[in-house]
């Protein structure tokens, strides 16, 4: 969070084409007190998000020169991890999973309640607020950096989906604890974008199959029957 803004401090980048969208988008996050910085699309999008550094990001999925999902790809890519919201006319299924697959954090489609949108932003500010200062973690021959995106088992790379980094730096700031299936779908899926808990056990059991030196009998992501999860180093 930029500490040189004014309460409550932060700064939302709203990557829109449609000019009347983006100046309601604009206006609205301006009245709950939040600033604001504005761009048309995609390319001038990563501009400002480079220069401004905001602390979320509002980006349409339909734009000309470089789309939503082309930007958010983009923008993980550069090892830039800010939060940030899909909006989008089509309701596709393909298009949501592709969009949470290359690094958003939440969807939202067209049209939607503008009350909706901003309890999604406040939620999703708070939620990044518990991990943002967990930056990194290495635990026997794994190294991960979650700022980049980027992790390495040995000297090889390995492939974690935006999903499995965000699941795994959410365990690693609740290190020690337990944290349930619920717990998990509100804080790193967020608003039912998957209804079933059993989401998260698929997503543990991948994380797992990457992380852990033996799958059957795992060391870090332990499992508390009836509860949820924790991580130990």
């Amino acid at each position: 969070m930029n500490n040189n803004k004014g309460e409550p401090g932060y700064l939302i980048a709203i990557v829109e084409d449609d000019e009347s969208v983006r100046k309601s988008l604009v206006l609205n996050m301006e009245l709950e007190g939040f600033l604001v910085c504005a761009a048309a699309d995609g390319e001038e999008g990563l501009k400002i998000i480079e220069e401004k550094k905001p602390d979320l990001i509002i980006m349409d999925v339909m734009m000309p020169k470089k789309d939503g999902l082309q930007t958010c790809k983009e923008i993980r890519t550069r090892g830039i991890s800010t939060p940030l919201i899909l909006l989008t006319a089509r309701s596709a299924e393909v298009d949501k999973v592709l969009g949470l697959d290359l690094g958003a954090d939440d969807y939202l489609a067209k049209p939607f309640g503008m009350r909706e949108l901003i309890a999604r932003v406040k939620a999703l500010l708070r939620r990044t607020q518990s991990t943002q200062e967990i930056n990194e973690v290495s635990f026997d021959d794994v190294s991960i950096d979650f700022k980049a995106y980027r992790a390495q088992r040995g000297s090889k790379p390995l492939e974690l989906s935006a999903r499995e980094y965000r699941l795994l730096r959410y365990l690693v700031a609740k290190s020690g604890a337990v944290v349930s299936r619920d717990e998990l779908l509100d804080e790193v899926w967020g608003y039912n974008s998957y209804p079933s808990t059993r989401t998260v056990d698929n997503h543990i059991a991948r994380l797992r199959q990457k992380i852990e030196s033996n799958v059957d009998e795992p060391r870090h992501i332990l499992t508390v029957h009836g509860v949820g999860y924790k991580f130990v180093a």
